[in-house]
């Protein structure tokens, strides 16, 4: 056996990981499905109806040979209206984006200061730039101020996320001040912010009621609150322009899904025209752990310390049971294992209580 010993080990560590089918009946509290979109099949025959106009339903090839299609040009645009950015971009996956933003602006010169806690696919795309990178403590604007001041460059570019994916924070509003005092480039990924922060649920951009400067990148997934799958890039045009010639997980890559884009649209749209109604839901869960717990969230995002890897897949194994399906989170992807419940909106606030109030009697 090749890599026995290895997965021998991981198996001991209560690191291994597989793919399952879980039972879909389960009460889905694990998945970044944050406003319950991915069981709306009504949506699903609207973007199919959506299709029907055109003779191509695939990408066929990559944006930049003949896998444009109109739905993506039409998703891009409304992104960005909605936004206030000038120019948008669709991309394949959010990993892919996030590879085509570190990898392709930060160029000779240029200095990346990234949040020690930013994405994976940020951190690997990261280490092609050598010594052009600067970790700073995660969200801390005081220790980013003063590595700015350390490492000059001739461009220097801050890479952070709206919400961070396992704890729930958001990004402190200092770190956008600071960006724009030292007319910093600002990469924000939304991934987990989009659909979930704002007066239209835009992000944390909205959210903060920050104007939107030639100095800023959005950048998003469709596969968590849009229900879908892809990601997109915002910015100005002269950096979208950029990326399409410099951006090698976008030149190399085929083409988003058209499926997948169309759906995603589809999505966005309901997200825009019901914004009130998902704003009160959201807020409800949120209120409920308040009052339940003492603890004041901002996003969708739970995550609830336990002792071991052990005793957080024994948690999941039983409320499975139960019929709930919650995230046993642990190394590499956070440093101590937790339980990751998701508030989310396909789950009914009665459901959502019940399930916290099984994990906290096993802790106690």
């Amino acid at each position: 056996m090749i890599y026995e010993n290895e997965i021998k080990a991981l198996k001991r560590a209560g690191r291994f990981r597989e793919r399952k089918l879980y039972d879909d009946s389960l009460q889905d509290l694990a998945s970044n499905d944050y406003l319950g979109l991915s069981t709306k099949k009504k949506h699903l025959k609207k973007a199919m109806k959506l299709l029907e106009d055109y003779q191509t339903i695939s990408p066929k090839a990559s944006m930049l040979v003949n896998g444009y299609h109109p739905v993506h040009r039409i998703f891009e645009m409304e992104l960005a209206e909605a936004n206030g950015f000038e120019e948008g971009m669709i991309v394949g996956s959010g990993f892919l984006a996030n590879m085509a933003l570190i990898e392709s602006l930060v160029r000779k010169g240029d200095r990346l200061f990234m949040d020690e806690e930013y994405h994976a696919s940020g951190v690997l795309a990261s280490q092609l730039l050598g010594d052009r990178v600067v970790k700073f403590r995660h969200n801390d604007a005081e220790d980013l101020k003063e590595k700015l001041e350390a490492y000059p460059g001739k461009r220097q570019i801050i890479a952070i996320e709206g919400v961070y994916s396992m704890s729930g924070e958001l990004a402190k509003k200092e770190i956008f001040d600071l960006a724009e005092e030292k007319q910093a480039l600002l990469i924000v990924d939304e991934a987990h912010s989009a659909g979930v922060l704002g007066w239209k649920l835009q992000g944390i951009f909205e959210h903060y009621g920050i104007p939107i400067t030639e100095h800023h990148i959005k950048m998003g997934t469709l596969g968590k609150a849009y229900g879908s799958y892809g990601a997109y890039i915002l910015a100005s045009k002269e950096v979208i322009t950029f990326l399409e010639n410099r951006a090698k997980s976008v030149i190399y890559s085929t083409a988003p899904s058209v499926i997948d884009t169309a759906l995603a649209l589809v999505n966005f749209r309901y997200i825009l025209k019901k914004a009130d109604k998902i704003r009160v839901e959201i807020k409800d869960r949120q209120a409920m752990v308040a009052k339940e717990y003492g603890i004041h969230l901002q996003s969708l995002i739970l995550p609830i310390r336990v002792q071991s890897n052990d005793q957080a897949l024994f948690l999941q194994k039983g409320l499975m049971a139960q019929g709930y399906l919650v995230g046993a989170i642990r190394q590499p992807t956070v440093s101590h294992p937790i339980m990751r419940v998701i508030l989310s909106l396909s789950v009914p606030l009665r459901e959502t209580r019940h399930a916290l109030a099984l994990i906290h009697h096993n802790l106690d």
